[in-house]
Order: structure tokens, then sequence, then C-alpha cells
């Protein structure tokens, strides 16, 4: 099945819970990444629920360290910030990446700790739907490279051109998370993506179906998979029990309940992405949990890629 991309989500949440601030190393990760054959690399995005690098700084140094990737944000918030800002950041970091930039967004999970983070930042947490969706209008219009005004719900501004304009015309594509009607029917409308973790690939199957049954423009479908690699299925649970808590600061069973997440050995770890690849995923995007990301990305190169049917 040819057309299927394979990208790796830097470590930046596991490196700042870790008390490790070298960002020298995620841009290593990259390089590493970009070596052995991936097709992208990934930024998480929370600035104080799950603290971490700034995704866009961090992807703009990628851009120069690993020429050939497809950069891109999982998941950024865009509600957190005014839209003339951050189509400005993402214009400016596809220029530098010479249009390589895919812009995952969501409208943030409903935690005590998400709209914690709302709150500090003056931000209703109630309102990040209808923000997400008019900061995709607005940024869209801002990308046309031509004088814009706009009157919505939260924004309102007059004569405003940005420039650099982004490389692509119209500018990056814009991949959204979510799972159930309403986030379906918003990929639909506004998407040219879709990037979403559900813990079953016939799910994942029938809600793709759903998606481009109504698709307004061609929407890529992606996945987004946390793997925890280990010859011991044990020791694979064991482990990944450990990087899901520390990440989340919630039980493995809460969360593995709605994302996708495989602990074991890495041919069963194959077979379990193929599921989702024959389930129509076209670009995945895997999200390690480990210790030592230099050794488990070759691993998963060695010996779940060659199995993957891409």
């Amino acid at each position: 099945m040819a057309g299927v991309k394979i990208g790796y989500l830097l470590p930046t949440r596991d490196r700042a819970a870790g008390g490790d601030d070298d960002l020298g190393r995620l841009i290593e990760h990259a390089r590493h990444a970009d070596a052995l054959g991936f097709d992208s690399v990934w930024a998480g995005d929370s600035p104080l629920t799950r603290p971490r690098a700034d995704p866009l700084l961090l992807l703009s140094a990628v851009a120069v360290a690993a020429p050939r990737l497809t950069l891109g944000t999982a998941m950024m918030l865009p509600a957190l910030r005014h839209p003339i800002l951050v189509a400005h950041q993402l214009a400016t970091l596809d220029r530098l990446a010479g249009g390589r930039l895919v812009v995952g967004m969501g409208a943030g999970f409903p935690t005590a700790g998400t709209e914690a983070q709302f709150d500090a930042i003056g931000v209703p947490f109630r309102t990040r739907f209808s923000r997400l969706e008019e900061s995709i209008e607005v940024m869209r219009r801002l990308w046309s490279g031509r004088d814009v005004s706009f009157t919505g719900r939260h924004f309102d501004f007059r004569g405003v051109t940005l420039a650099p304009a982004p490389a692509r015309p119209g500018g990056p594509p814009i991949w959204l998370a979510g799972s159930g009607e309403p986030s379906l029917r918003r990929v639909a409308r506004l998407g040219d993506g879709w990037l979403p973790y559900p813990p079953d690939a016939a799910d994942y199957a029938r809600e793709r179906a759903a998606v481009h049954r109504s698709a307004v423009r061609p929407v890529t479908a992606a996945l987004y998979a946390t793997l925890c690699l280990a010859d011991d299925p044990q020791q694979a649970r064991v482990l990944l029990r450990e990087s899901i808590e520390r990440y989340y600061n919630a039980p493995l069973e809460r969360v593995e309940k709605i994302q996708a997440m495989f602990a074991g050995p890495p041919v069963d770890a194959a077979a379990w992405l193929n599921r989702y690849i024959g389930a129509g995923a076209r670009h995945l995007v895997i999200r390690l949990a480990a210790g030592d990301h230099h050794a488990e990305l070759e691993r998963f190169a060695s010996r779940v890629l060659p199995l993957l049917d891409v």
C-alpha cells in the first residue's frame, strides 16, 4: 500500500517532565529521525498544563537542521493566542521551511488542567471551539497576502496585511484533531487533514469514512499513536505506565480509553499499526514512550518500519 508517511513526535514534554532542558538533544533526535528515513517530525503544544518547549520556535530550528523532513504541530492550541500573531508565526515558519509545514490544531481536551491553562491566559474555556474555528478563518484570509479586515465573535480588526506570505499559496495545510460527530463535521468543513487517536482501528475506519463523505476539500487521514516497545509485553506495560502517568499526571487506564496506545514486541506493534493503515490512515505520527529516544528510534526503524504496509 503506497503513500503512507511515518512521523515522529519529538519528546518535548518528556524532556521537560524529566527536568532536562537541553533543547539541543531534541534537534539531534530530529536529525536522527531524518537519517533513519522518517518522513516528518512533530512537536506538541501546552505551555502551562503540560509544560514543554515552544513548538514553533523548536520547529524553526528543526527546519534548518533537517531540511528534508515535513514539520508539524501535534497539536497546537490556537485559541490561546491571537490569530494575527499565530498566522504571522506560521507563515514565517512555512517560509523558513520551504513549504514543509503542517499545522495540527485542536481546541484542548476538557480536563481541569487544560481549563486552568485557559484561565491563566485569560481566555474563557467555554469559547475554545468557536475561537478555534474563527482563528482558522482569520489565518487563511491573512495567508492570502491581501489586505484583510475581519469582524467576528472574538476578533475584530481592519486593514491587516502579513509579510512574508507562506511558501505555499493559501498557507500550510491545517489538520484537526477530534472524534465524535461534532468534531468530524468540523474536520470535514475546515480541515485539510484529520489527526485523531482512537483506541480502536474499527472506530477509526468508521469515522474516517464519515469525514470523507462530507469533506469540502481533500483530507489527509492521519493517526497519532503511542508505542512502547519491548520484547517482554509485561515490561512494555510497566514502561508505558511510567511514561503516560508522568506525561499526563493521570492513570494509564484512564488515558488508554481515549488514546491509541500499544505496549509490546515490535512485530506486534507493526501488526497493530497495520490495522490502522488498513482502515485508511495515510500519515502515522508516532509518539515513543521511552527513556532513550536515540535507541528507540533505531529499534522502531529496524524492527517496526520494515513490517508496515507503507
